[in-house]
């Protein structure tokens, strides 16, 4: 037995470890792909690019791994179904569930270090990579700059709409906020249109604007006179900005000041997070609910009216106890009141979206700790009877049903965490449904192949229907 235990063993890793290379190969290219904007141009030796790779390929073996335990598991025993050697255990009295026994032990060894690893080393290689990414974006000015958000760049906030050219210097509806010596914005640009000069040799990127309006706001000392909101407004056919870039070029690749990511955390630290995120996100929620009834006048009323003082049965409109000034008075202050708490309202129900956003993601990272090892152990019960009942080996077709079966339980996780984010889901199931999923699909597979069964049996879905036409055929023939 130990002979055909090591025999199995050693014919999985062989699979196994060929599959794992190149699955992280071909996802490695995709990363490459993904962000060669980023590297190209930038004058990066190969050392940095090597060490991008590396923060990056931790963060792939979520994807990776499961895939491979899939595929190596339908090809494997595919293999020894197309081979007979099932055929030859089984007239040795050797059952499919004692021949998957050393792999099965090997299977819950995987899964328990790839909870080590998602638990320790992709958030570090997170933590690593996110900061690599933020200084090398500092080496090329024109890439911090994002479209259609504002971007921080020395002492002028930028948002572009659109970014063209074959260096992206070409920006069109540009809008820059220039910092005092405050840190107040008094100043805002507007141009159509934009275009980023500078040289390697230089340590000044111009910006030069075209088509556009200079507004400055002027401070008041006088109280009264600030709601006014004064400003002067000129136009400009063509204005340029000199941004010193001395900053940008001297980088230092190893600073690590960047932390704020739900990956980058462990268990203990996610769980800390979480609770303090939901004390405060309560605390917030039972303040602004203070504030909004304290605003209505509901408690000055309760406390300073007695019963006596209201009045219970009149006919007439409360509005038609005053005078036309008085109640015109009543209905402006009452809109205005109205409004001002629609509007708060409105505004804070942003603010508790983006909470509960927020609180979701690191929620779904908790349990994406343990989901992978979990789905280690499932999908290799899905693909090890499932290559046993189609009982064929190779990467034909065993790559195609392994594929078709990973997207489909790759996609149904990615639909439903988007889904838990915004509070559609819980974060708790969204996290484990593509794994619970797969569950039955591996019993059910696990079953046919102990007893010898197809994928489907057809026969016990027609049995039903045949019979349903044979009744319905014979009650004809006699009502005739």
């Amino acid at each position: 037995m130990r002979i055909l235990d090591r025999y199995i063993l050693v014919s999985y890793l062989k699979t196994f470890l060929v599959v794992f290379i190149i699955l992280m190969f071909i996802f490695v290219l995709q990363t490459i792909w993904l962000y060669i904007g980023e590297l190209a141009g930038k004058d990066i030796d190969a050392g940095i690019i090597l060490k991008f790779l590396l923060y990056f390929s931790p963060k792939l073996v979520p994807l990776v791994l499961p895939l491979t335990i899939l595929l190596t598991s339908i090809m494997t025993f595919g293999s020894f179904a197309e081979n007979y050697e099932f055929a030859a255990m089984k007239s040795a009295g050797i059952s499919l569930q004692r021949a998957m026994r050393s792999l099965t032990v090997f299977i819950i060894f995987i899964s328990l270090v790839a909870f080590f690893f998602s638990n320790n080393v992709i958030p570090a290689a997170e933590f690593k990579s996110i900061n690599l990414r933020k200084n090398i974006a500092q080496l090329k000015p024109t890439m911090a700059i994002s479209e259609g958000v504002f971007n921080d760049i020395q002492d002028f906030n930028i948002k572009v709409d659109e970014k063209t050219g074959d260096n992206d210097q070409y920006l069109k509806n540009v809008i820059i906020h220039q910092k005092s010596a405050r840190s107040e914005n008094l100043t805002v640009i507007k141009a159509t249109e934009g275009e980023l000069v500078g040289s390697t040799d230089s340590e000044v990127l111009s910006l030069i604007l075209k088509d556009g309006n200079y507004y400055d706001e002027i401070p008041q000392k006088d109280p009264s006179k600030r709601d006014d909101k004064p400003f002067t407004k000129s136009y400009f056919q063509e204005y340029i900005i000199n941004i010193d870039i001395s900053n940008f070029n001297n980088v230092d690749m190893d600073d690590e000041n960047y932390r704020n990511s739900q990956n980058m955390l462990k268990i203990g630290e996610l769980s800390q997070s979480i609770d303090s995120f939901s004390t405060s996100y309560n605390q917030e929620l039972n303040k602004f609910a203070d504030v909004i009834y304290s605003r209505t006048g509901a408690s000055y009323f309760a406390s300073n009216y007695k019963a006596k003082d209201s009045i219970t049965n009149f006919d007439e409109s409360i509005l038609e106890l005053y005078d036309n000034k008085d109640a015109l008075q009543i209905v402006d202050l009452s809109l205005g009141t109205v409004n001002a708490a629609l509007s708060s309202v409105s505004i804070k129900k942003q603010e508790f979206q983006n909470s509960t956003r927020q609180l979701n993601k690191f929620e779904i990272a908790l349990h994406e700790k343990y989901v992978l090892g979990v789905a280690c152990i499932i999908l290799f019960f899905v693909g090890a009877p499932l290559g046993a009942i189609i009982r064929k080996g190779g990467m034909g077709l065993p790559m195609v049903v392994a594929i078709l079966i990973f997207l489909t339980y790759h996609f149904i996780g990615i639909f439903a965490k988007n889904s838990a984010e915004d509070g559609s889901m819980s974060p708790f199931l969204a996290s484990w449904l593509s794994t619970l999923i797969m569950l039955p699909l591996g019993i059910f597979f696990t079953y046919r192949a102990t007893t010898d069964q197809g994928l489907l049996a057809f026969g016990n879905f027609m049995a039903p229907i045949n019979k349903l036409i044979k009744k319905l055929f014979r009650s004809k023939t006699e009502t005739k």
